[in-house]
């Protein structure tokens, strides 16, 4: 179970407009349109999927308990309340959980940003795109892309990506302003660690 009391935390309504969607396919998040502000992203563990699906369905109006980063514009979700239906709170991590095996294939998008993606401690993680495309970059290389990332701007990426029910997500390993300016996104290289300094030999110097 949580280590936070979701019963201390403030509540968040709004309707659910959609599902977003990790690499693998899973439902680790949500966008919904609150009482008071328009396109709250909230992010949920992807153990929360089978049942944040079996009582939730885009339309309908929940009630979101979390915690918000410093560093991202999102809800991180311990518990989300259905207008009728028990309350789903996140148990922890489900270390025995296997990612679906759905099929990849080489995959296109190209569009407006909409929304840029958060993980749950506030890293940049990709895009929504204004079709419903839902962009996933690796937090470390999407800090080297930001602007591509932002709402508004024009993006195309390449990958691998997944077609489900709640829409398509693309693992991107090129990106661009557009199709025809796509470059490979680079992998964050590990900061080099210091050379040791070589010890001088006292007996050349005696």
């Amino acid at each position: 179970m949580h280590w936070i009391d979701p019963d201390c935390l403030p509540e968040v309504k709004g309707t659910v407009e959609r599902f977003l969607l990790n690499p693998h396919g899973e439902i680790d998040g949500f966008v919904m349109n609150g009482e008071t502000q328009v396109s709250v992203l909230v992010h949920t563990p992807p153990h929360m999927e089978a049942e944040l699906t079996r009582q939730v369905k885009a339309g309908d109006m929940v009630g979101v308990r979390g915690v918000r980063p410093r560093k991202g514009d999102l809800i991180a979700a311990i518990a989300v309340t259905p207008t009728s239906g028990a309350t789903i709170v996140d148990q922890g991590p489900d270390h025995d959980h296997k990612h679906p095996r759905l099929e990849k294939r080489k995959m296109l998008a190209e569009g407006t940003v909409r929304l840029p993606l958060f993980g749950p401690k506030g890293e940049l993680r990709g895009a929504l795109l204004a079709d419903g495309t839902t962009i996933r970059v690796g937090p470390k290389e999407a800090e080297q892309v930001a602007e591509l990332l932002a709402p508004a701007a024009k993006i195309a990426v390449r990958g691998e990506g997944i077609e489900t029910k709640h829409g398509r997500v693309v693992d991107a390993k090129e990106i661009g302003t557009n199709s025809h300016d796509l470059r490979p996104i680079k992998e964050a290289k590990p900061r080099p660690k210091h050379e040791a300094k070589p010890k001088h030999d006292r007996a050349t110097h005696a």
